[in-house]
């Protein structure tokens, strides 16, 4: 409840600024609410539709193979962690899954807290101590436990509302500049127009994309943290400390690389999914 509420509060955050923006400039407050529901529209439609078909992405984008009977002793156990973490953490079961990289990588996702799919890479699997992957497993299940693919797409519906919703808002005012000062008062064109919608997109989905993953770096603190409870500190820490050992990252597609315990490296910061692992060591050491 939370969540949706922040999310109306947002909504309308957003529409009050609107409004009062296009009122200063003289636009018409109808069309703006009409452009309003019509970002809003695709912009938490798409993000519903990525998460509603999210299961099903990750296992054709991953080639994962889920577990229905266990081959051996490993995957029975891989099964049984799971299991007992998910009634800890006071979940369903969710479906287990192999898929088959050198990467020492993990991920979760799904569409709710009770229909969600943990899935680790064979690198992991065959690559870490038990004690390791019970850690990484812990912080898998406290993803879906917290809820953070919801949550997450919550906001990514906002910020594509915003993306949408701006684009627009700012080419129009451009137009309406180019039109003012123009004898014909024709404007910029179509073409024009659209070409400025497509530049803004791109730079107003940059810094939507800095928003995201602002939310996603918290999202794994707190799943380190919930790691921690549910496996033990020391295995969460030596977890972590396994991967900084482990082939570099990149095996995973970019669609899923935010999703996965180890995330891609960025040019910045700003645009990095999750912490530095030591960052996340350091965090668990002083909590």
């Amino acid at each position: 409840m939370l969540r949706i509420g922040l999310l109306i509060a947002t909504n309308l955050a957003i529409l009050l600024v609107a409004s009062i923006v296009m009122s200063l400039l003289g636009v018409s407050t109808s069309s703006m609410s009409g452009l309003l529901i019509f970002a809003a529209m695709f912009g938490f439609g798409g993000a519903f539709i990525s998460l509603a078909i999210s299961k099903w992405m990750a296992k054709k984008t991953m080639g994962c193979e889920v577990i229905t009977n266990p081959r051996d002793n490993t995957e029975r156990w891989l099964v049984d962690t799971v299991a007992r973490q998910a009634q800890q953490a006071g979940i369903k079961m969710p479906e287990v899954a192999i898929y088959q990289s050198e990467e020492m990588n993990a991920f979760a996702t799904g569409p709710s807290k009770d229909n969600a799919l943990v899935a680790v890479s064979s690198g992991l699997l065959y690559g870490m101590t038990q004690d390791e992957i019970e850690g990484v497993l812990a912080h898998e299940v406290s993803h879906v436990a917290n809820g953070d693919m919801v949550t997450l797409t919550l906001i990514q519906g906002v910020v594509n509302t915003f993306v949408i919703f701006a684009a627009r808002v700012v080419a129009g005012i451009v137009n309406n500049f180019v039109a003012s000062n123009d004898e014909e008062g024709e404007g910029l064109g179509m073409f024009a127009y659209m070409a400025v919608v497509f530049v803004l997109d791109m730079l107003f989905g940059i810094l939507a994309s800095m928003v995201v993953a602002y939310f996603s770096r918290i999202r794994e603190f707190k799943a380190d943290e919930g790691a921690a409870k549910l496996a033990g500190k020391d295995k969460m820490i030596a977890a972590l400390e396994r991967l900084k050992t482990g082939p570099e990252t990149g095996a995973m597609p970019a669609q899923m690389s935010a999703l996965g315990i180890n995330g891609k490296r960025s040019m910045t910061d700003f645009l990095m999914s999750h912490p530095p692992l030591e960052k996340r060591i350091n965090a668990l050491r002083n909590s």
